[in-house]
């Protein structure tokens, strides 16, 4: 077989030709195009990839803050929860403590209104019982007691001495006017004159007396001069019986009570 080598060569030139043509119109392009596509490919997935990484720091952040928040609010209740505790606590003790001296003023108040009571009908008793006392004395008395009374006034004059001589007697010197001798009843001129003696012996001088009346000494007689007295009467007892039984029936102190004292 013949081979023809002009048509083999301008096979193969027409070959290269059209490989040539096909590089350089056809392959190019198209490399070139797949090489734009895989860059803009490689741009949009680096672009995806700082896009997700951005929203994952952006989660991240998020998640910090709603952690942190999450503290916060936690913390804020659990001091808010502290805080109505502790109010709490303090408007209950306050109320206990007000009820407690409430009712410490209450018992104190029924304890003093009973106290009250019982002085008032103590003495309410205390004044009727001498109140009787008395009135059956003046009703008994006498004058026959009274002269007795007289004479117990002249012995207490002849029995004066010291100090209360002294006294006595610069009480009735002193005097502008005659010294008072005072009786429930009218004494006879044998007592006046007894008295009179008594004094005149007893302070070695004539000394003026006046005598008068007087009702309310209850079986009793008197010798008063410048504010100082010589007595003796059944009132005088009467008078120092009640005052022995004020003292008895007197409220002792009580001692105050921790409630009173204000003690928490």
């Amino acid at each position: 077989m013949l081979i023809d080598w002009f048509t083999v060569g301008a096979q193969a030139l027409n070959f290269v030709i059209l490989v040539w043509l096909m590089k350089r119109f056809l392959y190019k392009p198209i490399l070139d195009a797949i090489d734009s596509r895989e860059k803009r490919i490689a741009a949009a997935l680096s672009d995806a990839q700082a896009k997700k990484a951005e929203a994952q720091r952006e989660r991240d952040e998020l998640q910090l803050k709603n952690d942190e928040f999450g503290r916060q609010r936690a913390a804020l209740i659990d001091q808010a929860t502290k805080e109505a505790d502790a109010e709490r606590r303090r408007l209950v003790d306050e109320a206990r403590q007000a009820a407690d001296a409430l009712g410490a003023r209450r018992r104190a108040a029924l304890i003093g209104d009973s106290r009250r009571l019982n002085q008032a009908l103590v003495r309410r008793t205390q004044q009727e019982v001498f109140a009787i006392a008395r009135k059956a004395l003046s009703e008994l008395a006498a004058t026959s007691l009274e002269k007795q009374i007289a004479e117990v006034l002249v012995r207490r004059l002849r029995a004066l001495d010291g100090p209360a001589k002294e006294g006595v007697a610069q009480a009735l010197t002193s005097g502008t006017g005659p010294a008072l001798v005072r009786s429930a009843f009218e004494l006879p001129a044998e007592q006046r004159e007894a008295i009179q003696s008594a004094v005149n012996e007893s302070f070695s001088t004539d000394i003026a007396l006046r005598f008068e009346t007087a009702p309310d000494l209850v079986a009793g007689v008197e010798l008063s001069s410048n504010g100082l007295k010589v007595a003796w009467s059944i009132a005088d007892y009467l008078s120092s019986l009640r005052e022995e039984v004020e003292k008895l029936t007197q409220p002792q102190a009580q001692p105050q009570s921790v409630a009173d004292q204000g003690v928490p």
